[in-house]
Order: structure tokens, then C-alpha cells, then sequence
């Protein structure tokens, strides 16, 4: 009886301590205080608020494998979408099974399909580079999503998909007006947001898993793989536009003809244009080159990260310079470790969640407020003035946000979600001079100065 109860006693402490310390069970955005999504309609820069819950409504988890419960919202501002058959994301229930152990497929690569191929921390999913269509429907020459759907994408590069509605991005999760140059328009009206913010001067957070149980970071690691003081440098990807002056063979070398760089192609999305098919318009366009950057043919590698300091594998969520998102964006053809059956109903999104398993309690967890996370600008839209509230990684907790003048009077309050990396002050009611902005948690705050002038 005494061995029986000691041997209990150690697998609970066992699965107590792997809680506390793998990332797969620790880095979800849970929603705890009943927040839901929140977006916008065309034409219209009023934020509207949902019933429906956003980011992870529960994590639970055995020895093998961690479950997630998700709508599939994100608790930023989604929206809105100029181009698609659905104005609004819907709550689709989503039971994400990933294993906690991942391991190297060391058989035949497992294929990346269509439909969900990864989930970020706040439950929202990830597609990947190529939309459903081929040209003349031959089966071959996939569109490149990013290209011939951009225009349908909302300001975090995400849209909800036109059979289940379900909010996915095909790339890095930021807003398009995060990029020095952006790609699209779409964001000039309303205030944008995204998971995170791109940040060259540390190491990118840890923002999915992919169904192989490895995780997701975004753009920026370790110069070094295997050493955590080396300097932070941007991920590039190995795949490079091939050298071809038309379209007549694959990169497999098999013959199959495409489009002409000239040809006028319309997308999938509803209310579509015809787009030129440029050099890049199709995944056959590119071909992965060893060497020629960072990553592998999965884009990814074996380093070192703050989550995981001992070394795993890692995607990464590549950008250009500009902070613009380059194929294959997040994940290769192929994944690196096993994953299961992917496509409509998988059991990845769609997973049975077992009985016996323990629940993830994530207020145990220390909340601290990271000053140099914390990032405060002021820009003026296009239709109004607005102090921006930025920080450069998702809250895993709400934060009130207050405009304070030097008499010390409260002049505005805001909230800074959880899930979400910026709220905003209207200024239009706000007169010139000196302010102090408090970010507050509890009885830890940061506090900012900020000078509001009017043209």
C-alpha cells in the first residue's frame, strides 16, 4: 500500500512540475475574465463587441499530449474583410490535441495539406501558404494565398475562411501597418492590431505549436542556434525564387505548364480582380535551396530559445526587412516531427479530449509587468487622432491603461486585453501638453510620458 501511494505521489509531482514548465501547457492565452472578440465592419471604424469568448477557454493535459479548447477568436480587433464571402469570424469550437513530447519523423515527411496546419497561443489557427485553387484546376500550380488573396485579408493579415468561417492567417500574425511598407491599404481607417510586434532587438516569443508538438516562434532568434547570448539576427527562409522564364516544369523537374508572368488570374475570394501572375503568384514558383539561408526545407531549426534553453526544434514565422511576410511564411511542404492526419474533421482541431486528464489552472501563474515590453507611440490616423498604447508581445492578462494629466487627473481609461498587443486614446478631446500614461496590474504599474499636439 505505502508503494502504491509513494508511486502516486510521484506521478502527480511529476505532471505538476511538467505543468509548470512546458511551454506546450504554459504559453496559451486562457481567457480568464470573460473577454470576447471585438471587430470591425466595413466602412465602419466603430469597434464592435461579440457574446463570443475569444483567445483559450481551457488547456488540459496528460502524460502524452496537452488539450486545448479554443473558438478560434482572437481577442484583438478583427476585420474588416473588403473581399470574401463572410463579414464576420465564428466560434468554431476547436479541440487541439499536440503532443508533449515531439519528435523527429525520421520516414517519410508528413505533408502539409490544406485547412488548419498550426494554432497560435490564442487559439486561432494558421493555413498554409497555398489556397485551394490550381490553375485551369489541373491539380498543379498552387496560388501563393498571400498574393492572390491579400486584398481580402484585415489589418492582422487574417480573414475567416468561406465555408466555416473559421479566422486563419496564411503568414505572420501582425498587423499589415506594422510594416515599413505596407501591402495593403486596409488598415489606413482603423486603429490595427495583431498577436505580436516584430522586434529586432530581441529574441521573437514563442506564438503557436505546429501539430507535431514542435513549436512556432516569430521572426527574430539567436545568430548562434545553439547559444542564447549570441546576437539576435532575422530569420531568413531557404526557399528563393527559381530561375525560369516561364512556366513549363515543376520544381521536381516533371513537366506541367502554367501561367504565363502576364496572365490575368482571378482568386477564389468573392468580389476578386484578375491579378497579373507574377514570379511568386504560385508555390511552384519557388524551390528550396540548402544553405541559402537560415532554415531547413520545414523552415525551421534545432537552437536554443527562452522557452526552451536546453534546444528543440523551431519554426519560424519569416519577414523580410520590411517587415513583410516571405514564403513560405510559416511552415514548409512538409512538417519535421510526426503529425497526425491532417484536412476537413482532423484530429488536430477536432480531436476527442480523453477522460482522466488534468486541467491547467493558469491563475497560478506570476503576472509581472515587463517594462521593456512596453512600447508607447502616439500617430495620428487618417480620419482621427489617436495615442496607441503598444507593446511588443500579447498579454497573457488584462491591463488598465490610464491618460493621466500633470495634475494628476485621470482623463481617459482603457484596457489592454489579453491576446492583444495595443489599445488607443481618442485625442480629439484631449488638449496639448504633457501626459503620463500608467499601465497597471495589480499593484505593479509602468508609467510612460507622452507630449499630445495638435496639428
Amino acid at each position: 500500500m505505502l508503494k502504491s501511494m509513494l508511486f502516486v505521489s510521484l506521478l502527480l509531482g511529476s505532471l505538476l512540475s511538467n505543468a509548470q514548465t512546458n511551454p506546450a501547457i504554459t504559453n496559451w492565452l486562457i481567457n480568464t475574465d470573460g473577454t470576447t472578440g471585438r471587430h470591425y465592419l466595413l466602412g465602419n471604424p466603430t469597434v464592435i463587441s461579440e457574446t463570443t469568448l475569444a483567445n483559450v477557454q481551457q488547456v488540459s493535459y496528460n502524460t502524452t499530449h496537452v488539450y486545448v479548447n479554443a473558438t478560434g477568436i482572437p481577442s484583438y480587433i478583427t476585420g474588416p474583410y473588403s473581399l470574401g464571402a463572410v463579414s464576420l469570424a465564428l466560434n468554431n469550437n476547436y479541440r487541439i490535441k499536440i503532443p508533449l513530447n515531439p519528435v523527429a519523423n525520421t520516414g517519410t515527411p508528413s505533408t502539409v495539406g490544406m485547412g488548419a496546419i498550426a494554432v497560435f497561443i490564442n487559439g486561432t489557427v494558421a493555413y498554409s501558404n497555398r489556397d485551394a485553387a490550381t490553375y485551369n484546376n489541373a491539380g498543379q500550380w498552387h496560388q501563393n494565398a498571400v498574393y492572390f488573396e491579400n486584398l481580402g485579408f484585415d489589418c492582422a493579415h487574417g480573414h475567416p475562411g468561406p465555408m466555416t468561417a473559421d479566422y486563419h492567417v496564411h503568414q505572420n500574425p501582425t498587423a499589415f501597418n506594422f510594416s515599413l511598407m505596407p501591402t495593403s491599404s486596409v488598415c489606413n481607417m482603423y486603429v490595427a492590431d495583431g498577436l505580436y510586434v516584430p522586434d529586432s532587438s530581441m529574441h521573437s516569443p514563442l506564438i503557436g505549436f505546429a501539430p507535431d508538438g514542435f513549436p512556432i516562434y516569430g521572426a527574430y532568434g539567436y545568430s548562434d542556434p545553439l547559444d542564447a547570448n549570441s546576437t539576435i539576427k532575422r530569420m531568413k527562409p531557404s526557399y528563393q525564387f527559381r530561375t525560369m522564364t516561364s512556366r513549363t516544369t515543376l520544381p521536381n523537374g516533371n513537366a506541367a505548364t502554367g501561367p504565363a508572368f502576364t496572365e490575368m488570374i482571378t482568386s477564389m475570394l468573392p468580389g476578386s480582380t484578375p491579378l497579373p501572375a507574377v514570379l511568386g503568384a504560385y508555390a511552384e514558383d519557388f524551390e528550396f535551396v540548402s544553405g541559402s539561408g537560415d532554415l531547413d526545407v520545414h523552415n525551421g531549426r534545432f537552437c536554443k530559445t527562452p522557452e526552451y534553453p536546453n534546444g528543440i526544434f523551431c519554426y519560424f514565422s519569416t519577414i523580410d526587412s520590411l517587415n513583410n511576410p516571405v514564403y513560405p511564411y510559416i511552415i514548409g511542404d512538409t512538417y519535421y516531427g510526426v503529425a497526425p492526419m491532417m484536412g476537413p474533421g482532423n484530429s488536430f482541431t477536432n480531436s476527442t479530449i480523453p477522460s482522466g486528464l488534468t486541467v491547467y489552472n493558469p491563475t497560478t501563474a506570476i503576472k509581472e509587468i515587463n517594462d521593456e515590453s512596453l512600447e508607447v507611440n502616439a500617430y495620428t490616423s487618417t480620419d482621427k487622432e489617436v495615442l496607441v498604447i503598444q507593446s511588443n508581445n500579447s498579454q497573457s492578462f488584462d491591463r488598465t491603461v490610464d491618460l493621466i494629466n500633470l495634475s494628476g487627473q485621470i482623463v481617459q481609461t482603457n484596457l489592454l486585453f489579453q491576446g492583444s498587443t495595443m489599445c488607443y486614446f481618442d485625442l480629439r478631446t484631449v488638449y496639448n501638453g504633457v501626459y503620463l500614461v500608467r499601465v497597471s496590474s495589480g499593484n505593479k504599474a509602468v508609467v510612460k510620458k507622452v507630449f499630445v499636439q495638435h496639428n
